[in-house]
């Protein structure tokens, strides 16, 4: 109705496959031209899956179309079979002497020697499945038993299925597994972006006799592309109902108005969802979050500063710890070297009149030998930080013990002067520590004053004027 209006010798966009209007873009030229090598090398099973609608069955007829002479090609357009009739179908799509009650073993030894003799005549046989999806599983295993039949080289039969995306599900199955296996070429027919279905709609009006400027304007290519989801049927349908539609309003141009009425009457009143939309708002909201918590973050207060350990019960830390100096002679923690020092003696007691029988004594002025004494045990750490550092520790004979004053110098036995320091008369000591000592027993109140004697190899005797030295 509209071809001469618009200058077309034959309708364009009619849903049935023409080899003549065949589009090489979108990728189906190059599936084409890998579906002709695949078949002339003759290796396995090849699957083409496309959804509904993607034009598999064009393809499809330019594969047989494009073979070359040598491959003789059996189309099997309702897949819908049982496994006992396939053989039959391939049989009588090749020509072969066999009937309906010819059993699967004869049928099956036939089709082996029509192969065989194809073979010896350098010829090729391979089997075309339409709607591959819906053959079911008995019948699927059926085909890739036959694809078993070969010879050293080559095999005898190869197998192209066609189908949708169903047919990935279905061999995704354990039960089948092995026909996967022998897939070796796989194609995915994609749906046509905007750019594709504007080139698709040039070259289909052009190949028929259109010369005039674009017939499609640019918001009717979006349109289409928007109803049509990249579908080759759809865009066939909407086409060409968008052009009855211009012609209709004598424009010379499709117009995105007259794509609206042709998707309307079409009943494709869904246009196709943007896909970048969702994915823009849910990053716009990733991205407000990110900078709220990173904002709550920074205004976050810095947490305070960790309280001080309290002492433990019974014990009272001091303000201020002063620096102690560790006693000379201390060399391990159960073991201490102290200076006994004697006691005063008391004043006598008085009598009833007040008098005293004898008189104060005073003490001697001569210098008192201090003998060191081990203290086998040092106060437990909580005891002795409760002791005050001025007071000194009591022997258990009552004895007050101070810490011993520094020594510059010391008398060896033979009588000699030793000018050692207090690190080398340390790590002397700590050789002869070693040796466990002996005990010697604490001196007893009011009685002379021990000789000196050697401890541990040395005589602590301190000299009568160190300073004139």
């Amino acid at each position: 109705m509209y071809y001469e209006y618009f200058g077309l010798n034959q309708p364009p966009f009619r849903i049935t496959p023409d080899t003549n209007l065949f589009f090489p873009g979108a990728n189906r030229g190059a599936i084409l031209e890998a579906l002709i090598y695949a078949v002339g090398n003759g290796e396995g099973i090849v699957k083409v899956v496309g959804e509904v609608g993607s034009g598999k069955t064009m393809l499809c007829r330019m594969l047989e179309q494009e073979l070359p002479e040598r491959v003789e090609v059996v189309y099997i357009a309702n897949p819908s079979l049982a496994p006992e009739n396939i053989l039959h179908v391939i049989a009588f799509e090749l020509k072969l002497q066999v009937s309906p009650n010819t059993s699967r073993l004869e049928v099956m030894h036939a089709l082996q020697e029509f192969l065989l003799a194809r073979h010896a005549e350098n010829r090729q046989v391979v089997v075309f499945v339409e709607e591959a999806q819906g053959m079911p599983i008995a019948t699927l295993e059926e085909i890739r038993l036959l694809s078993n039949l070969e010879t050293r080289q080559n095999k005898l039969l190869q197998i192209v299925l066609f189908g949708q995306p169903e047919l990935d599900e279905k061999l995704a199955r354990a039960e089948i597994r092995q026909l996967k296996e022998r897939i070796t070429y796989s194609f995915q027919l994609a749906p046509f972006n905007p750019i594709d279905i504007r080139d698709y709609l040039n070259s289909r009006v052009r190949a028929c006799g259109y010369r005039a400027v674009e017939l499609f304007s640019p918001g009717a290519v979006q349109s289409i592309a928007n109803y049509s989801h990249g579908l080759v049927r759809r865009i066939n349908i909407v086409a060409d109902k968008s052009l009855l539609a211009a012609y209709a309003d004598s424009s010379i141009q499709v117009s995105k108005a007259h794509v609206v009425k042709a998707a309307r009457d079409s009943e494709f009143t869904t246009a196709r969802r943007r896909w970048w939309l969702p994915a823009m708002l849910a990053g716009g909201a990733l991205v407000v979050f990110v900078a709220l918590a990173m904002f709550w973050w920074q205004g976050r207060p810095m947490p305070d500063e960790p309280a001080a350990a309290e002492p433990a019960p019974g014990i009272t830390a001091p303000e201020s710890v002063p620096a102690v100096e560790a006693p000379m002679f201390q060399l391990e923690e159960s073991v201490s070297v102290a200076t006994v020092v004697e006691p005063e003696p008391s004043p006598p007691a008085a009598d009833a009149s007040g008098s005293a029988d004898t008189p104060p004594v005073t003490p001697s002025p001569e210098p008192v030998v201090n003998t060191p004494v081990v203290q086998d045990t040092a106060p437990a750490p909580a005891e002795a930080a409760a002791l005050p550092d001025d007071d000194p520790v009591l022997t258990p004979e009552g004895a007050a013990v101070q810490p011993p004053e520094p020594i510059p110098l010391f008398q060896l036995q033979d009588g000699t002067d030793s000018t050692l320091s207090a690190t080398e008369l340390a790590l002397l000591q700590a050789q002869v520590f070693a040796q466990p000592p002996e005990e010697t027993p604490a001196p007893t109140p009011g009685a002379a004053d021990p000789p000196c004697e050697i401890c541990w190899g040395i005589v602590y005797r301190p000299l009568a004027d160190p300073e004139s030295l």
